[in-house]
């Protein structure tokens, strides 16, 4: 896998696909304790049109943590710089959960390299209903106290609760398991301190905000918080869909998304 060198981090990141002459790159940024993997089932559907950019986001999966606080700004520099790096901007950005808060503060710190915003299940500020709260605090508490393994097993089950969904469950639950215990607390640590609800205003690109009717980790009011404080931004709900909306309503949220990305490359 390519990499990025950038202040003494290193950012590992794929480019797929060709896509149409002069088309803009799309890049999808992942959720929390993930890596650039989470999109595997857009690929097919977006490589033929699109030249498609995935990365693995500082402290995940082969990129290397950040140095010095961990917040969603240092998340998002290394990314501003790596499609500066590779001329790949103003880029259609897409981010699930904690990569749609980087999108957010890509978007607002690098403007200029951004070309829309697609935001899945995602916040400006993640403030939670009692139900939430107890399942963040089994998740500390497990972090705590129990091995990794524990952890993942918790996250994949919240994830994907279905009988059905048992292979993409143990592929989450091993994919959370995978990362140190204590960059997965800073990890968290960076969610919780974010807070970008009071700068929406300033966003000034076309904006899509995607949620899963069933998502048990990000609250609906989140979402519509997002798409309410971003002019002209849309919001649409996929029936059915947890947090893990491109995974398991892939053809759906397919769907859409091409059709909010081709709408803009027609204007």
């Amino acid at each position: 896998m390519p990499h990025l060198d950038y202040d003494g981090l290193r950012l590992h990141y794929t480019l797929h696909g060709l896509g149409g002459r002069g088309a803009p790159t799309i890049v999808l940024l992942h959720g929390l304790g993930s890596c650039g993997d989470d999109w595997l089932f857009q690929l097919p559907t977006l490589t033929p049109r699109y030249p498609v950019l995935t990365l693995d986001l500082p402290g995940h999966g082969e990129s290397s943590l950040p140095r010095g606080r961990f917040s969603t700004a240092a998340l998002a520099r290394p990314v501003a710089g790596l499609l500066g790096s590779l001329g790949l901007t103003p880029a259609h950005v897409v981010g699930l959960s904690l990569g749609g808060v980087v999108a957010l503060q890509l978007a607002l710190d690098a403007p200029s390299k951004v070309r829309s915003l697609v935001l899945v299940n995602s916040f400006a500020r993640l403030s939670q209903p009692p139900r939430s709260v107890l399942r963040g605090l089994v998740r500390v508490a497990l972090l705590l106290a129990a091995p990794m393994s524990w952890t993942g097993a918790w996250v994949g089950s919240g994830l994907f609760p279905r009988p059905d969904q048992r292979p993409l469950r143990e592929a989450a639950a091993q994919r959370i398991a995978s990362n140190s215990r204590a960059a997965y607390l800073r990890m968290m640590g960076a969610v919780l301190r974010s807070d970008l609800s009071g700068r929406l205003g300033e966003i000034r690109v076309p904006t899509l905000v995607v949620a899963g009717s069933e998502d048990r980790t990000v609250p609906l009011p989140a979402k519509v918080g997002i798409a309410r404080g971003i002019e002209g931004a849309r919001l649409e709900v996929i029936e059915g869909s947890g947090h893990a909306t491109p995974i398991d309503a892939a053809e759906a949220f397919n769907s859409l998304l091409l059709e909010f990305l081709d709408g803009i490359e027609r204007d």
